[in-house]
């Protein structure tokens, strides 16, 4: 009997490399990984899958004789593991390029792209896929609580993936999404973010057309009719007929749930989740699963039982009538939807909002002017200034 073909993962403990590892473990691959970070609760899932991690990045690891190292975008050039990698000549590859190399090739790939709401929809999705029966496998950048896992590969020919337009690897600047090659393309949202790559708007907008142009001709870009950056990225051209989501051109939500398309009744959405933001997800999730065959009634009747996402409005508790929620909001669109929506829901109740800014843009300042509008809604805001620049 022949041995597993080996990978070993260099920056595994990241959410993103961490769903490469645990698909690939459940495709048959004997799964080795490094990080800086191997802490809980990350370590725990990928220990609980049979998958050895190994704190830092130590030259030693090159005895383990893996078929392929497998690198993360969180290692540079000064690497030692990686410097030695380079200087044997040994095989190594992208997280992007082995998913599409060796477990999306032959996959009816569904990718969501956008500024805000990948998670959130590419779980809507996936769970519209899963309770019309068609058993998707998916890769997302949380953990859906229809599912209680990020990430999972099955013999189905549909595949979920939460389309990243962060760069690649220090030796591909490309944004993640144009490996995946998908023939259902969602394209959610687009406004200026990860100031630490992207220079403008515009830059960002021409990695979305890299991704506009790998759609086939018998695929579907299904794209926020609302967006003018996104009209400017299809206008750059466009293979792939397109179904606008948002627009009276297209899928309509009003504030009811009640859906149109192209100004036909489609039926009404009864869920438990709120705000215009998760609406427009909606939307577009209905949109690309039906391209997949999925009748837009069986999508309905799936999103009145979406759990929606772990850190996604997820209440924390209720005590003396106060109730915690906890989000992962990340940038001051996405907080001004979701906070409006919050406002919408409890009506005059006091709305006390906490903000602590991680990411890269938010942490160089360069949102800061925005952030006060964002949190309108809210009677205080206690925001951690020491992570804005």
């Amino acid at each position: 009997m022949s041995q597993p073909k080996h990978i070993h993962i260099l920056g595994i403990c990241g959410t993103f490399m961490g769903g490469i590892a645990a698909i690939a473990k459940q495709a048959g691959y004997r799964v080795t990984g490094c990080d800086s970070n191997v802490y809980p609760p990350m370590s725990t899932q990928l220990e609980a899958q049979g998958i050895e991690l190994i704190e830092g990045f130590a030259v030693d690891q090159l005895n383990l004789t893996p078929d392929v190292f497998v690198i993360g975008n969180v290692v540079s050039r000064g690497n030692p593991l990686m410097e030695e990698i380079l200087n044997r000549n040994l095989p190594y590859t992208s997280g992007p390029q082995w998913l599409a190399d060796t477990l999306l090739r032959d996959k009816w790939v569904l990718a969501v792209a956008g500024t805000h709401g990948k998670t959130t929809t590419s779980s809507m999705l996936a769970w519209i896929l899963e309770y019309a029966g068609l058993n998707p496998g998916f890769l997302i950048g949380g953990v859906p609580q229809n599912f209680g896992i990020s990430a999972r590969i099955t013999d189905s020919p549909f595949f979920v993936i939460e389309a990243d337009e962060y760069d690649t690897a220090f030796f591909d600047k490309r944004s993640k999404f144009v490996h995946y090659h998908p023939r259902t393309a969602v394209l959610n949202n687009l406004e200026f973010d990860h100031a630490d790559i992207f220079t403008d708007l515009s830059s960002i907008e021409t990695q979305f057309h890299h991704l506009v142009r790998t759609v086939p001709g018998n695929g579907l870009i299904v794209c926020n009719g609302r967006e003018e950056s996104l009209q400017r990225v299809i206008a750059r051209g466009c293979w792939t007929p397109v179904e606008k989501f948002g627009s009276a051109d297209g899928w309509q939500i009003d504030n009811q749930s009640h859906i149109t398309l192209n100004a036909v009744a489609q039926g009404t959405l009864q869920w438990e989740l709120f705000g215009e933001h998760n609406r427009m997800n909606a939307l577009a999730a209905l949109a690309a699963a039906r391209h997949a065959g999925v009748p837009v009634a069986h999508g309905l009747a799936a999103m009145g039982e979406f759990k929606n996402v772990k850190r996604r409005m997820e209440i924390r508790g209720t005590v003396n009538g106060i109730t915690v929620y906890d989000d992962f909001a990340h940038h001051p669109t996405a907080i001004d939807t979701t906070v409006a929506g919050l406002r919408h829901k409890v009506g005059r109740a006091r709305i006390l909002a906490v903000l602590e800014p991680r990411s890269n843009t938010m942490k160089l300042g360069v949102m800061k002017d925005a952030l006060p509008g964002s949190l309108k809604d809210a009677d205080l805001t206690f925001c951690y200034a020491g992570n804005l620049g």
